[in-house]
């Protein structure tokens, strides 16, 4: 650990943003296409000698202008491809970004709004089986590891099955009941959720319906949209315990939660973070602004710390005339970036540290996977949360493990150890936003869903019916009435038509002694980190 003590100084300005590959190929493929729809319509026969209707060749020479004319127009449009005249393909990036090569020639489904005061319905012409026009490739992959968990999450009803009274004494703290019936899905509110969560929510499970037509069994369940989770383990014990099932965004190793994808998937109108699809690629491209070795080499977080003890705590961290942790800590004030636009919150314009620090709020923090999706290493303070994918991720492999109780000087330790061993910092950020880039992309997220969604449902030991007071809900009853950015969000993230492939399989369940010796590693990694910590504190005393 010798030579730790380096002075480091935070750079004024950053380097300039570089083109990415990808964006040089989509460049050029429009401006070739712009080229051809001017060369298209700026054809010959429609400069020089006027026209002449007394000539029959002149005549010929029409219907050719006029044919050249439309096809010109149509390319410009966009309905046909201008690669089929110069041999250069402009799908080359939608190629890549689709399971399927016909991707452009997919029917697809838009909304449809009714007009004036006629009363909006759910239209019957959306596809009711799922029928893939490419389900070779995917059956043969297998889902990412985390999946794993969703064994564990319905583990507490294998043996007992899930009752009809279980669901009702789920509705305690619920805020709506789903009902799933041939594709169909049908919702019983009961109160008000914080902000629009259970609109969201909502959107998210109907999109899901929509890339996979038919394909759910039914099911019904509760669904709470608060932070905490509410199904204590303690108070369920033994063979006869029949604890509710009830649906949230997290859970701890107290509870017995089952644990979905949060709302903020589909946008947070709120805080005007667009879709996670959106935000996914914009922080990839955030990510190529500045060289690792150019980032600024302090940890940073900006949030509200007023929602929870542990992030007031985190505020003595930051850099004063006495103490200098190696942080830039900020506050996040909401309502005061909503009347400026928003410009200080571009989570694409926060990848500009060498490490960003993740904290809990009241529960679990939105925030995780924003903060990962940069290649900066992420100094994870100890949560007592979890999210659905949080689970499969390692210490020293995805992110450097910090103390929640003395976290000032585990965070000035984890910055001086990055700085020393830049090469390693930069290796942890980068595998923590390639798992994010690639295991929790949009697909994946849906297909956790689909698993669980479907794993829950052959748990059920009745058949599920349509409760007097449910309203079948589809995208046109949702996202027609809504305005702003709440619709702008839910047209950004609807699902337009039903997926070329079929989910991805499932991995097995942990063995018992695997799944032991998987959070003793993780374990152990963490007792590392702590190990290299204390020794670095006891060579600053002995200097002193």
């Amino acid at each position: 650990m010798l030579g730790i003590k380096k002075k480091y100084y935070v750079k004024e300005e950053l380097s300039d943003e570089k083109a990415s590959m990808s964006g040089r190929m989509k460049r050029s493929n429009e401006n070739h296409q712009s080229s051809f729809c001017v060369l298209s319509v700026l054809q010959k026969p429609f400069t020089g000698t006027p026209w002449r209707p007394v000539k029959r060749k002149a005549a010929t020479s029409t219907v050719i202008a006029v044919f050249l004319f439309i096809i010109g127009v149509l390319v410009c449009v966009g309905w046909i491809d201008a690669s089929i005249f110069s041999g250069v393909s402009s799908r080359q990036n939608l190629i890549l970004g689709s399971n399927s090569t016909n991707a452009r020639n997919k029917p697809e489904f838009p909304l449809k709004c009714s007009t004036g005061n006629r009363t909006q319905t759910c239209p019957r012409d959306y596809p009711t089986t799922h029928n893939p026009t490419n389900p070779g490739p995917s059956s043969k992959i297998t889902c990412p590891s985390f999946f794993r968990w969703i064994h564990e999450d319905l583990r507490p009803w294998k043996e007992t099955g899930i009752s009809r009274d279980m669901i009702e004494r789920a509705r305690r703290t619920a805020h709506f009941r789903l009902v799933i019936v041939k594709g169909r899905a049908y919702i019983e509110k009961y109160r008000k959720s914080i902000q629009t969560r259970d609109l969201f929510t909502l959107w998210g499970i109907l999109q899901l319906l929509r890339k996979y037509p038919g394909r759910l069994p039914d099911l019904e369940l509760m669904f709470d949209c608060d932070d905490r989770p509410v199904v204590r383990s303690k108070d369920f014990q033994g063979p006869n315990a029949r604890p509710p099932p009830l649906f949230r965004y997290c859970a701890d190793e107290l509870s017995l939660d089952i644990v979905f994808p949060d709302w903020s998937f589909w946008g947070w109108a709120e805080t005007n973070i667009r879709p996670w699809r959106n935000v996914l690629e914009e922080i990839k491209k955030g990510n190529q602004k500045t060289e690792w070795k150019d980032r600024v080499p302090y940890a940073y977080w900006r949030g509200n710390p007023t929602v929870a003890p542990t992030r007031k705590d985190l505020m003595k961290c930051n850099v004063t005339d006495k103490d200098n942790w190696n942080t830039l800590l900020y506050i996040q004030d909401w309502a005061k970036e909503s009347k400026h636009g928003y410009k200080q919150s571009n989570l694409e314009d926060q990848c500009t540290h060498r490490y960003k620090i993740y904290t809990e709020g009241w529960a679990w923090s939105v925030s995780e996977k924003y903060i990962l999706a940069c290649d900066s290493m992420t100094l994870y303070i100890r949560s007592r949360f979890y999210d659905f994918f949080i689970r499969g991720m390692v210490p020293l492999q995805h992110y450097w493990p910090i103390r929640e109780n003395s976290k000032c000087t585990s965070l000035k330790f984890a910055v001086e150890w990055g700085n020393l061993h830049p090469d390693k910092a930069q290796a942890i950020g980068e595998a923590a936003g390639n798992f994010i880039q690639e295991d929790l992309k949009m697909n994946n997220v849906y297909e956790y869903m689909f698993h669980l969604l479907s794993g829950y449902a052959k748990l059920l030991k009745f058949k599920p019916e349509i409760p007097l007071g449910a309203v079948e809900h589809c995208s046109e009853t949702m996202a027609c009435p809504a305005s702003g950015t709440w619709k702008n969000f839910m047209v950004e993230s609807m699902v337009m038509s039903p997926s070329d492939t079929i989910p991805c399989a499932m991995p097995p369940p942990y063995e018992p002694q695997e799944l032991r010796e998987f959070l003793e590693r993780k374990a152990n990694s963490t007792r590392q980190v702590e190990m290299w910590e204390n020794e670095y504190w006891r060579s600053i005393d002995k200097k002193q």
